[in-house]
């Protein structure tokens, strides 16, 4: 089948949008599946919607009114842009899912308790005329488990053969606004967690300093001319939730501009920011601190959170074109023997990778697959995501789970994972 996918990563820079073909290999109750992805690219936001979804990520608070405002815009800009894509697809597509955009991620005393995307569903239903697959994470949430990350879904499909084969586990790492960490072991056990912040407070500091003129660190260029305060970076990495047990999940409510300025100023670094509104500290030096944050956080989960650290890690998101925080990373787990490549070593367009992921949910949920992530407690997978149906739809034949998954036309074609999931 044909599935259509949506999604707006915390940095809210654009509608992620791909379409992949998912079909499965055999006609068993666990089949293995292939992947073969037809198109991907990214829409822009309105000039008129964006800043008011970094408004409300950030914080803003929004009447009833604006609520429904907001949902119903982000719905029609979700729809625009499905509608664009489904058209240059022969045949159009069969599903869609759209994860939404993120405004707040509940974490209550070390647990997940809710989580809201916006962006309402029957617009893209509407625009399509086909069902749409949402609100992905809350299903996970009410059993018990943290929604997040759920990119260890497609990892472990992908990669446990792989890891089976070589007799060791692999790493990956997905550094959007929020930096998560999947290490898929022989056998096909998987760890998933966020690892904490990847490119949300690089984002921040720089849009703030800026005054919105620039809103990242475009090609590393900050992080390369700055100095690391080592201070700072102490104060940084002293935040309680890099010490906190996985499975774990955050986002942009726990790591904001407070996060930084707290840490410059416990740090004696003085008062009044690069553009008088916190701490102050050269946005250079601020932007290196908090790229060097990034990678001593993420190759720490990579090093611990297994009894045998991976040898390899494979990243993927926005963050691979950062060359300054690739090369940080590469330069901390290199330390310990541990090799890092991107994704399109594999075969996997790093940008697409979290957009082939929800598509693989959908085909997932469609046939009746339950999704069980590292927190999900234990006989508590359940199928994810909401259905608006269209008239005429008809659910997929039920699977137990499946038994791996091929990405056509890649390094990896003809390796299947043998672990079910399920």
């Amino acid at each position: 089948m044909r599935i259509l996918s949506l999604q707006s990563g915390t940095s809210a820079d654009g509608i992620d949008v791909a379409v992949a073909e998912i079909e499965a290999l055999d006609a068993s109750a666990t089949p293995a599946l292939s992947l073969r992805p037809l198109l991907a690219r990214t829409v822009d936001w309105s000039e008129e919607l964006q800043p008011r979804l970094l408004a409300a990520i950030a914080g803003e608070s929004l009447t009833p009114a604006e609520f429904c405002e907001l949902d119903t815009r982000a719905g029609q800009e979700f729809a625009a842009a499905a509608r664009a894509a489904a058209a240059e697809i022969p045949g159009g597509v069969d599903l869609a899912v759209s994860h939404g955009q993120t405004l707040y991620h509940w974490v209550d005393g070390g647990r997940a308790r809710g989580t809201l995307q916006i962006g309402e569903a029957s617009w893209i239903a509407e625009a399509l005329d086909r069902p749409v697959l949402s609100n992905v994470r809350s299903a996970d949430i009410a059993a018990g488990g943290d929604g997040a990350p759920l990119m260890g879904l497609f990892d472990r499909a992908w990669l446990a053969g792989e890891a089976e084969a070589s007799g060791s586990p692999i790493a990956t790492v997905n550094l959007g606004g929020i930096a998560n960490v999947q290490i898929v072991s022989p056998g096909g056990g998987l760890v998933a967690f966020d690892s904490g912040p990847a490119n949300c407070l690089i984002d921040a500091v720089v849009a703030r300093a800026t005054e919105g003129r620039q809103t990242r660190d475009t090609d590393g260029a900050l992080a390369e001319a700055g100095r690391v305060d080592e201070a700072v970076l102490a104060a940084l990495l002293a935040h309680p939730y890099f010490v906190a047990t996985p499975p774990k999940s955050t986002g942009r409510e726990t790591f904001d501009l407070g996060v930084v300025d707290r840490a410059v100023a416990s740090a004696g670094s003085g008062a009044g920011s690069v553009n008088g509104s916190g701490p102050e500290l050269p946005l250079a030096d601020l932007v290196a601190t908090l790229t060097a944050l990034t990678a001593r956080t993420v190759a720490d989960a990579v090093r611990s959170a297994t009894p045998t650290a991976p040898n390899r890690v494979v990243v993927s998101g926005g963050g691979v074109h950062n060359p300054a925080m690739l090369r940080a990373l590469t330069a901390v787990l290199g330390l310990h023997g541990i090799a890092v490549t991107t994704s399109d070593a594999w075969g996997v367009d790093p940008d697409d990778k979290e957009s082939l992921l929800f598509a693989l949910i959908g085909f997932l949920s469609w046939h009746g697959v339950p999704a069980a992530l590292p927190a999900t407690p234990a006989g508590r997978a359940r199928v994810l995501g909401q259905l608006t149906l269209t008239p005429g739809a008809t659910l997929g034949r039920r699977l137990d789970g499946i038994a791996g998954l091929r990405l056509a036309d890649t390094r990896l074609a003809g390796t299947l994972a043998e672990a079910t999931i399920a």
